[in-house]
């Protein structure tokens, strides 16, 4: 089974470079802005792009990503508005994998089937879903049938059980959190995870992403040393939070982005 995620990270891995993964919420901060602000994230180094789901219930989120939901939701961007960024972005894009990251409530509404279906249709390539233990992932096999990878979690604090379970159940890419905690807290210490990420990249089929707590070129380029991808969110969206308008947002995005990729690069 190949697809965007594996054809992306393997192109990656002949060139020796780290993947560059930034996290945004969908239609924050301004929805209209969101296709554009995508290719503005790819024209400035991301190799693929985690797209937030708004929930109003983010319980692994911090402060930052729970604002941004909370201004998407008063713009009453949903599942359809989403999936129509989706298309609208793969119009230019055909190449840069898209994983849309969330909560299992929002898709269980619109439906699981009807989501895989809508979701590969639009081009979503897979779905992290926050809060769905890979003990019920039956419930989301629809997903899987669909043809979109399920992006698993592994934390500091997963049992080597679960993680023999995670590792052999990843799609596309195995997402690691660096600590035990929500998104945005400042705790990242690269030298204590590196010794965790590389036993697991030696047992994983898929690449190991890791993310929370990495928000500028420095965290990143030290995370870069022992993992396959970096994962940026909090830092990105609250750098987008208070972007004018469109033009505005992308900006803001190619200013924060870019230095990340050339310490990635080595530049």
């Amino acid at each position: 089974m190949s697809g965007r995620i594996e054809t992306r990270f393997a192109a990656l891995h002949a060139q020796g470079r780290t993947a560059l993964i930034p996290f945004i919420t969908a239609g924050d901060p301004i929805p209209d802005a969101t296709v554009e602000l995508m290719h503005a994230l790819v024209e400035n180094g991301a190799d693929l792009i985690e797209l937030g789901v708004p929930f109003s219930d983010p319980m692994a989120d911090g402060p930052v990503i729970q604002h941004a939901d909370e201004r998407a939701l008063r713009n009453h961007v949903s599942i359809v508005d989403i999936l129509g960024w989706v298309r609208a972005f793969r119009e230019r894009d055909v190449d840069t994998p898209i994983v849309l990251m969330g909560y299992l409530n929002p898709i269980e509404i619109h439906g699981i089937e009807c989501f895989a279906r809508e979701a590969k249709d639009a081009g979503v390539d897979g779905v992290l879903i926050v809060d769905c233990p890979i003990e019920e992932d039956a419930a989301l096999q629809p997903l899987r049938d669909a043809g979109l990878r399920r992006i698993l979690l592994a934390a500091p604090t997963t049992s080597d059980a679960r993680l023999a379970r995670a590792v052999e159940m990843a799609e596309g890419y195995l997402y690691y959190v660096s600590f035990a905690g929500i998104t945005g807290a400042a705790k990242l210490s690269a030298r204590d995870i590196a010794q965790r990420v590389g036993a697991i990249r030696q047992r994983a089929q898929v690449p190991v992403a890791v993310g929370f707590g990495i928000k500028d070129a420095v965290s990143a380029k030290a995370v870069a040393a022992f993992a396959d991808a970096v994962v940026i969110g909090s830092a990105l969206v609250g750098t987008l939070a208070d972007a004018i308008d469109a033009n505005d947002a992308c900006r803001r995005a190619g200013a924060f982005l870019d230095p990340i990729r050339a310490a990635l690069d080595g530049r």
